[in-house]
């Protein structure tokens, strides 16, 4: 997408000008404050400028709404928050870093770079494996999403690189009609719970030309999220694309129309995955992967109802409804140490019109093919695929046909 040229320079409000620093150690918190609020209260579209050639430190902020206008918030330099856990003020949340409260009509881009500076926030002992001979130990783990839009709507990002984040780069909260295009997230592949783009209870989003590297979900879709596209991004490595984890102690959650189309993933734990706890209600519907590549993924297609972060997790009755999913043209290559196709759906809210055409997914090392595996899934190949899929249940079952069944929408 290509950016809109910057307005006249009297609506152009540069953080220089309002005593930015500018050299990465200096506070340039009030700067950037400041600026945005110049912006906000400007007619027309007001321009928050980070200057290329500049690396700005700035604390954990909230730039508010509503504005009078269009905001245009440019990242050409570099931004980072105070460098780890230690360096954080002791006043400030500790849950998140840049914030964008009610800030419709707002486009986020730039040529510049927002550096999570995560590494300390990753090394804390609470995180997994950190402690003492690989342990995880007690304490309190908060680390700041990096990147948090709230209650906005008429949102873009287009162009911005973002790397290292100590949680989630992105996070939409309550928000509608989001484009995020030609962007670039890079994290490590083992840095903990580092959700490349991570949206709930938003509506009308489309995903588009970007790439994703990190060390969980590369997309992750929460509930309340409706009519989600993403198409022509490359993740990896990471955990996938996904859908959930929904329906945690007991909740209630809701996820319809989410299309993935064209995409890459790569040296990933998961490819396309939906995932949903035991005890939960809602559905999740009319979901279309189509056009995947995978290259050496541990789960290219997943579903599983029985997801659990604690073991043993105690077997629950009610579930997440899961209908309506379309596997198409999904082709490439999946680490031979677990099924290619794994549909484990819940005992007693079988999945149903699970449905799969040119799907072809072959080992990445040996001439062995894993058989896929089902556990109460119902529906059909329209074409044969490889693995075939001989454990998938035909028809409706009595469950779905003689119960009223939890449907969102």
């Amino acid at each position: 997408m290509a950016e809109p040229p910057l307005p006249s320079p009297s609506n152009v409000f540069d953080v220089m000008t309002f005593g930015a620093a500018g050299n990465g150690v200096a506070d340039d918190t009030e700067p950037f404050r400041n600026a945005w609020d110049s912006a906000c209260q400007s007619s027309g579209t007001g321009i928050v400028l980070a200057p290329s050639g500049r690396s700005f430190m700035i604390q954990s902020i909230i730039f508010a709404g509503p504005c009078e206008g269009r905001i245009v918030f440019q990242v050409d330099g570099v931004v980072m928050p105070p460098d780890g856990p230690d360096s954080w003020p002791q006043n400030n949340s500790r849950r998140q870093w840049l914030v964008f409260y009610r800030a419709d009509e707002l486009s986020l881009q730039g040529a510049g770079l927002i550096d999570g500076r995560g590494q300390k926030w990753w090394d804390l002992p609470c995180k997994p494996h950190k402690g003492i001979n690989g342990t995880t130990l007690a304490g309190n783990c908060d680390s700041p999403v990096a990147l948090r839009f709230f209650m906005s709507s008429n949102l873009t990002v287009s162009g911005i690189k973002i790397r290292n984040s100590p949680q989630f780069h992105f996070r939409f909260d309550n928000c509608r009609n989001v484009i995020i295009d030609s962007i670039a997230i890079n994290s490590p592949a083992l840095s903990p719970n580092t959700d490349g783009i991570h949206v709930e209870n938003t509506y009308n989003v489309g995903i588009y030309n970007s790439v994703i590297s990190n060390g969980d979900d590369c997309i992750s879709i929460g509930s309340g999220s409706l009519n989600v596209e993403i198409e022509n991004v490359t993740c990896g490595p990471s955990h996938g694309i996904s859908i959930g984890s929904l329906g945690k102690q007991n909740s209630r959650a809701c996820v319809q129309n989410v299309t993935v189309r064209n995409a890459v993933i790569k040296h990933s734990d998961n490819g396309v995955r939906i995932k949903t706890w035991q005890g939960g209600t809602g559905s999740v519907s009319g979901v279309v992967f189509e056009g995947i590549k995978m290259d050496v993924v541990k789960n290219p297609i997943i579903i599983d109802q029985f997801y659990c972060l604690a073991k043993p997790c105690v077997n629950q009755t009610s579930a997440v409804f899961i209908s309506d999913v379309l596997y198409s043209d999904i082709k490439g290559t999946y680490d031979f140490r677990a099924p290619p196709i794994h549909l484990g759906c819940s005992d007693s809210v079988p999945c149903t019109n699970i449905t799969l055409a040119d799907v072809e997914l072959f080992p990445a090392e040996g001439d062995e093919i894993l058989d896929a595996f089902c556990w109460n899934a119902y529906g059909a190949e329209r074409t044969l695929t490889i693995p075939p899929i001989m454990c998938l249940l035909e028809g409706l079952p009595r469950s779905v046909m003689d119960y009223e069944v939890d449907r969102c929408y």
